[in-house]
């Protein structure tokens, strides 16, 4: 089913009212724990007890219907153990069935079903296919709504439900990093099992090319593989490169096309141009702006300037690779990328000037729309659409063309009050590369905090549009680009739980949206997670301390979650928090040497995981990266170290604009020593002429020092640290000085000396402690 049929469908069908709830004494208990929530759900009498003897029926040589019975009996099975035996034809008199009819619905919506479960049996109906998958998805949640095994009560209720918008989707980035096959299948499970309905695949960029072309073998031999920067990248016995490799073959992507297909989820594949283009053109570099495109680096990230040629032999390159990703990919739309297309190349080419003079265009902005127009006539003419980042809305936006506007969502403005169709992938809200607390816990990243709540709240709605223009929003889209998830595991825990914020936003209906509600469905969330295999990000729920020095000897441990949901409870002599444990209110004042244990509860079930928390003097006067305050808002990030190559790294916070932290509220009443755990990380970062910008204080030893200024970073020097050996890496190394007695409380700027950003110098952690007394301050 095309976008195009979708959106007309949804065209034609309203809103309907919210999730019903059957009791308002308890708003953490929902009647139902179905995610996204249904458009309207009405509570019924009893429950209907799925056992290990229901069987599930459907129309003889209803073929469709048989095979959705079989994917729901192998999902009940796969969480519970429970498998029903899928029977055509009707069930006996009396027998407590589940039973897949075709018939009408309330919604003219293609995905549209609805659920009547009684204590007598379940029924779902929808005309189409799609609409009987989601039943049966809706049908295997109530199923299971915790991790137990064997049979289920699923609650009486009467559900007709269609989606809000017909694009619910997840970008996923292989090109930056690689994921296997079982991976991306496991993510497709658990898309299906919210409804999302879209896997755009971004599967080449400058760092690698992921995709089989037959035609062009050396874009997968020479395209898919870089060597990591710095450590990362060579073999710390034999000093030898080491590769980072891999692309998935054509027979493998036909496996997941239909592996997707059968869940519901169309796969749009990303080639991008003209820019984003340096590991094709290392490849095959005739069709670039350089002889010789530099391979080293592609380990790098950023924004890099290599394009492709704007000539015939370039097109005829594209268009080959265009009609074999064509030929494997049936998706009504195929992306063709458009962004971050830096236009250093065309400027300086004499050719290109030329030809932009003989084509009429405006200026390089122009040859990007000619170029992205000349490639969607391509598309058109194999019967499909072209989709692109909003930036090809610069110079002229294609005839046909969708725009997926990701710099906010004014590009979807744009392209609507153009009469375009547009998806909405704002990366303020959207990308799914910012962490998701402030915790020191989180996978690495941007720094900036995106949480399930703040993705939960994204308005799919924008003002801005009137009703008319609306009506061109497909819908909406998470992203997540993938340069600082190394491992699947990372990946998942980025993406997951706020994928399923995102499928709520697209399928249930503005009024029916409720945080408290979606809240109070996590335990049965993370339940299913767990089920379908998926990592998940449980951070956020846990209790994060904060341990500062108090009276007495003792240590101040302040606790508060990310997300702020339920209540804390905790123990201190050892036993694992329960339910009943004691109830945290304020911060604790505790003896050191004792461990405080932590978790969070949601009504009587736990979120996340229990958390120990150490208490020592020493834990009281040190802070992380993550806990210092960074000075600017450049290109700030909760970064990985490259080493080891094998192993846990350790993860720093820093701006790379400008690496400085800030430690607040000193207290230089007497002397202190300061210990500072640092790191160096390699500067692979494609920023042009930015690079200029980050200031750099020269050195006095030949290592460089960390040096200590009070009352802001322009304020009085009161220490520079010699680094020496901890400066020359790969591990962590540690350094230490003394501080002098100032008087009174102050805020201490930490910043390094160095000669080049080329490592750059990071501190890991910092602690501050009485100095050894001797005759001076």
């Amino acid at each position: 089913m095309t976008f195009s049929a979708l959106k007309a469908s949804a065209i034609l069908s309203a809103s309907v009212v919210a999730l019903a709830f059957a009791s308002a004494t308890h708003a953490a208990q929902p009647v139902l724990t179905l995610t996204p929530a249904p458009a309207q759900a009405t509570p019924g009498q009893g429950t209907f007890a799925l056992t290990a003897r229901t069987r599930i029926f459907v129309a003889k040589g209803d073929v469709e219907a048989r095979v959705v019975a079989g994917q729901l009996s192998d999902m009940l099975f796969k969480a519970r153990g429970l498998k029903p035996a899928v029977v055509e034809g009707a069930p006996s008199a009396g027998e407590a069935a589940i039973v897949l009819a075709r018939g009408a619905v309330s919604s003219d919506k293609i995905e549209a079903y609805k659920v009547e479960i009684a204590p007598t049996g379940v029924v779902i109906t929808a005309p189409k296919r799609a609409g009987l998958f989601y039943g049966a998805v809706s049908v295997w949640q109530l199923a299971v709504q915790d991790a137990a095994k064997g049979p289920a009560q699923l609650p009486a209720v009467g559900i007709d439900d269609a989606p809000r918008f017909a694009w619910r989707g997840f970008m996923l980035d292989s090109a930056r990093h690689f994921q296997s096959v079982e991976t991306i299948k496991s993510i497709l499970d658990t898309m299906a099992a919210h409804k999302l309905n879209v896997l755009h695949w971004h599967l080449v960029d400058d760092q690698g090319w992921r995709l089989e072309i037959r035609k062009y073998p050396k874009l997968t031999s020479e395209g898919s593989w870089r060597v990591p920067a710095g450590a990362a990248g060579r073999d710390p016995k034999t000093g030898k490169p080491i590769r980072y490799q891999g692309f998935y073959t054509q027979d493998q992507v036909r496996e997941l096309v239909a592996y997707a297909a059968a869940r519901g989820i169309t796969i749009v594949p990303e080639i991008e141009m003209p820019g984003h283009a340096l590991a094709p053109l290392v490849a095959y570099p005739q069709y670039g702006m350089t002889k010789n495109p530099p391979r080293a680096n592609m380990g790098d990230w950023g924004v890099f300037p290599y394009l492709y040629k704007p000539s015939d032999e370039t097109f005829g390159f594209l268009n080959d690779i265009l009609d074999e990703v064509m030929d494997l990919f049936p998706s009504e739309y195929i992306h063709v990328g458009g962004d971050e297309a830096v236009k250093d190349q065309w400027k300086a080419s004499p050719e290109v000037q030329a030809q932009i003079q003989a084509l009429g265009v405006k200026d390089e902005h122009g040859l990007q729309s000619w170029f992205i127009q000349r490639a969607e006539k391509h598309i058109n003419s194999r019967g499909r659409r072209m989709i692109g980042w909003d930036e090809i809305l610069e110079g002229g936006l294609a005839p046909n063309a969708t725009v997926m506007s990701w710099r906010g969502v004014e590009g979807a403005v744009a392209a609507a009050s153009q009469g375009h169709d547009a998806v909405l992938a704002p990366d303020s809200t959207l990308y799914m590369d910012r962490r998701q607390s402030a915790s020191a816990d989180e996978p690495p990243g941007r720094i900036k905090i995106v949480s399930l709540k703040d993705v939960y709240d994204f308005d799919a709605a924008p003002a801005a549009l009137t009703q008319a223009q609306r009506a061109h929003i497909l819908g909406l889209q998470a992203n997540s680009f993938t340069e600082h998830m190394r491992t699947d595991e990372r990946l998942e825990k980025m993406t997951f739980p706020r994928l399923i914020a995102v499928a709520e936003n697209g399928w249930t209906p503005e009024a029916g949206r409720d945080w408290d509600s979606f809240a109070a469905r996590l335990p049965a969330e993370i339940a299913r997670m767990d089920v379908l295999g998926v990592a998940h990000d449980t951070v956020p729920y846990e209790p994060q301390a904060t341990l500062r020095p108090a009276d007495g000897g003792q240590v101040s441990v302040a606790l508060a979650s990310g997300l702020g949901l339920g209540e804390i409870r905790y123990t201190t002599d050892g036993k694992a928090p329960t339910k009943a444990s004691s109830l945290y209110a304020a911060p604790l004042s505790v003896a050191p040497g004792k461990t405080v244990r932590t978790r969070t509860f949601l009504g009587d079930e736990p979120l996340g995981r229990v958390r120990d928390y150490p208490v020592s003097l020493l834990a009281a006067h040190t802070r992380n990266s993550h806990q210092l305050e960074i000075c600017g808002n450049g290109i700030n990030l909760s970064l990985e170290d490259d080493a080891p190559v094998g192993g846990p790294r350790a993860v720093f916070a820093v701006d790379l604009m400008n690496p400085c932290w800030v430690w607040k509220g000193a207290d230089l009443s007497t002397a202190l020593t300061l210990t500072a755990r640092i790191g160096q990380v390699p500067f692979n970062f494609q920023i042009g002429a930015d690079r200029e910008k980050i200031p750099l204080r020269a050195p006095a030893t030949p290592d460089g020092e960390l040096e200590v200024r009070i009352d802001g970073c322009a304020g009085e020097r009161i220490a520079a640290i010699p680094l020496g050996a901890a400066a020359r890496g790969p591990a962590l190394g540690t350094v230490g000085g003394r501080i002098p007695a100032k008087g009174g409380v102050h805020d201490l700027c930490l910043t390094f000396t160095a000669k080049s950003v080329e490592p750059t110098l990071v501190l890991d952690s910092v602690s501050l402690t009485a100095a050894a007394k001797s005759g001076r301050n």
